[in-house]
Order: structure tokens, then C-alpha cells, then sequence
């Protein structure tokens, strides 16, 4: 079987971010070590789990059973909300560490701002000492919004690589996307295909996966990587695991990207990260 080639993004780091990786929630430990190195298999190469799935050590055996070297891999992992302060967010990512049986990850996200604990510019500065010491590659953030960004960015004068967010057609979010790229930041998709919204369900969908000869998932994963927009969909099946990263032989039209944004529900249809708290 060919592997597939999987374009990647540059960070403001230095380091390079698939445009695909394979999301592992909710997979538990035991379909997370079958599912990672199938998909690595297939040419993936951008893994992300975090300690709040419960599925680390599945995901470390997953790599450690495909054998690939380590820094072909991409391993992103993010801080739960119960970890948050300095201390704390050193100690947690050791636990992660040992979990995944690596040395070092290459993106440790903050999963949740929790403003109402206020511990997440700690949380921040802990995670760009232990890019210091080598523990991981990119220190980045999960489900931040534009007032959460600058304050870690005025505290600390280094912006985040990666903005993790829940984003689809029925969630393009342009404000907060403008913001980060005006800022050298990333985008990475979570929840990208909108199975929540219905998105592959839509006409609109429908009508371009059946004018390129493609799956739904394949026609709304084109529209994220298309904008340089990383994404992360879930799959534990290996054809559909394939599927999803096979997009990048094809392109959609300008009209169609933007057709596909008109499925927008609107901000308030996202999760409010001022509100939001999951420890």
C-alpha cells in the first residue's frame, strides 16, 4: 500500500505541522494502540491525544508498535484543567511523558483557558520553560479566544504556535482565524467534519462530493487544509483513516470554499471558552 503524502504548515517555532493528523478522542487505551499505527502506516504522521482522554499510554504503544523514528512523528498532548499553575503544568507533563514513553512531545497545548481559576498565563510560561529544556517542541494553546491569546502574549511577549478550535463549515470562525494569522499563529481544527452541525448532511456538501467523485469527509477536510487550517478527525478504521487524508490531489473552487462558509451557525453556536470549564 502507498503511503500518503501529507503537506505540511510551518510554525512560528521553527517546526513543521502536518495539515492532517489523526484525533484520538474518544478512543480508550486499547483501540488508540491499533488505531495510531494504523494510521501511521497509511503516512499519517501528526498524532494528538491529551491527558484528559485517558488514552496516552494507548497512544505511546501505538507509536512504539509502528517503529517509525521519532522525529518523523508529530505528538501533541495538552494540559487538563485540574493541572493548571506553574508547578503543576511541569509536573503534568513528566506524567504525560512517561505515558506516551517519549522524551518529548511536540506540542503541549492548554486545553481550556478556565479564566474564572486564572492559572493559564502560569500554565503558559511553564510550558515555554519546558520548551527550553528540550520537553517539547511547541508550546500552544486549545480553545483560546482573542482576549485569552493577547494576555498570554502581552505577559509574556511570545505568541502561541497552534490555537487548537472547535471549527467547520457550520463553525469557519474568520474573526478569531484573522486574528491568529495576523499573529503568526496556527489554526488546527477540532470536531473539523461538523458531525454535530450535521455538516456532511448538507446539500451543499453532497452537491461537491458527488461533482469531484469524493466522500463528504473528503469534500470538508479539503476546505480546512485548503486554507491552511490543520485538522485532526477521528477514525479507527483504516479505510476511513485513509480517506480522510487522501485530499490533497484535488482542490476546490474559490466559490466553493466560500459556498461551503455559508453553512456558518454563527459564533455563539461554539463552545464559550469563558464559560466552558472541564478539569
Amino acid at each position: 500500500m502507498e503511503q500518503l503524502r501529507i503537506p505540511t504548515i510551518a510554525l512560528n517555532t521553527g517546526h513543521e505541522l502536518p495539515l492532517i493528523g489523526l484525533g484520538t478522542w474518544p478512543l480508550s487505551d486499547a483501540e488508540a494502540a491499533e488505531a495510531v499505527p494504523a494510521a501511521l502506516a497509511q503516512g499519517y504522521r501528526l498524532v494528538d491525544t491529551a491527558a484528559r482522554y485517558g488514552n496516552e499510554a494507548g497512544v505511546g504503544r501505538g507509536i512504539a508498535a509502528a517503529g517509525l523514528p521519532r522525529a518523523d512523528l508529530f505528538v501533541t498532548t495538552k494540559l487538563r484543567g485540574r493541572d493548571h499553575g506553574y508547578a503543576e503544568t511541569r509536573a503534568a507533563l513528566h506524567r504525560s511523558l512517561e505515558a506516551l514513553g517519549l522524551d518529548y512531545v511536540d506540542l503541549f497545548l492548554i486545553h481550556w483557558p478556565l479564566p474564572r481559576v486564572d492559572k493559564y498565563v502560569d500554565s503558559y510560561r511553564a510550558i515555554l520553560d519546558l520548551a527550553g529544556e528540550g520537553l517539547v517542541r511547541s508550546a500552544g494553546v486549545s480553545n483560546f479566544k482573542r482576549h485569552h491569546l493577547q494576555r498570554l502574549i502581552d505577559e509574556t511577549g511570545v505568541a502561541p504556535a497552534v490555537d487548537q478550535i472547535q471549527l467547520s463549515p457550520a463553525l469557519p470562525r474568520p474573526a478569531i482565524r484573522a486574528y491568529l494569522a495576523a499573529r503568526g499563529i496556527a489554526t488546527q481544527a477540532w470536531s473539523p467534519l461538523g458531525l454535530p452541525e450535521g455538516v456532511p448532511e448538507a446539500p451543499v456538501v453532497a452537491a461537491l462530493a458527488a461533482k469531484y467523485g469524493r466522500t463528504p469527509a473528503q469534500i470538508i477536510l479539503r476546505w480546512h487544509v485548503q486554507q491552511g487550517i490543520s485538522a485532526i478527525p477521528k477514525s479507527a478504521d483504516p479505510r476511513r483513516q485513509r480517506e480522510n487524508a487522501a485530499v490533497f490531489d484535488f482542490a476546490l473552487e474559490a466559490g466553493e470554499v466560500a459556498a461551503l462558509a455559508t453553512l456558518d451557525r454563527g459564533e455563539a453556536a461554539a463552545r464559550d471558552a469563558d464559560t466552558h470549564e472541564i478539569f
